[in-house]
């Protein structure tokens, strides 16, 4: 069953149903233009590995504050204090690779934005690329990005096709005019 299946055949006032009705609605598969919040579905996208999705949209909002609001050069300059205190928030995932996914993968953007002038322009640069070469690149680019993580990540923020049924009255709303 694909999520538009499960979003517009189960309508439910289950908090967690409409915390999955949100994202799908106004979030999946719509393109992202600030490099903060990139980063931010990126950081989700690595955290969910191994979990499931509703827990990361359970916990988004202390994944915000946990992590400065996303801010890649602020979690860029994140120090072993950081890192402990990431470690003993519960209101996050507190996995120490993932942890450190997120301070290393910051870093390389702030690298990669001296390149391409932002982590989007990076992102567009490559882009058209299969979905084989873009798990290659983000492979050989950031931690931590295996084939289903740079899958959705990519598909979440428009870059791959896919992330709503052609018949889900949200598809022509998210399909890209350009990145």
């Amino acid at each position: 069953m694909s999520y538009c299946t499960f979003i517009n055949n189960n309508p439910s006032e289950q908090a967690d149903y409409l915390l999955h009705k949100h994202y799908h609605d106004n979030q999946y598969g719509f393109p992202i233009h600030d490099d903060d919040e990139l980063f931010g579905r990126l950081l989700l996208e690595i955290n969910q590995a191994g979990l499931s999705w509703i827990l990361m949209l359970r916990k988004q909002d202390s994944f915000r504050a946990a992590y400065d609001n996303f801010s890649i050069e602020k979690v860029a300059a994140y120090d072993e204090v950081d890192r402990e205190r990431l470690l003993a928030d519960p209101g996050i995932i507190r996995n120490r690779l993932k942890i450190n996914a997120a301070i290393v993968n910051a870093q390389k953007i702030l690298e990669l934005k001296k390149e391409y002038g932002s982590f989007k322009a990076w992102i567009d640069a490559h882009h058209p690329l299969t979905k084989e070469q873009w798990i290659k690149l983000f492979k050989k680019t950031f931690k931590f990005t295996g084939g289903e993580i740079v899958n959705e990540f990519l598909m979440s923020t428009g870059y791959l096709p896919g992330a709503h049924d052609a018949d889900c009255p949200i598809y022509q709303s998210c399909l890209p005019t350009s990145h």
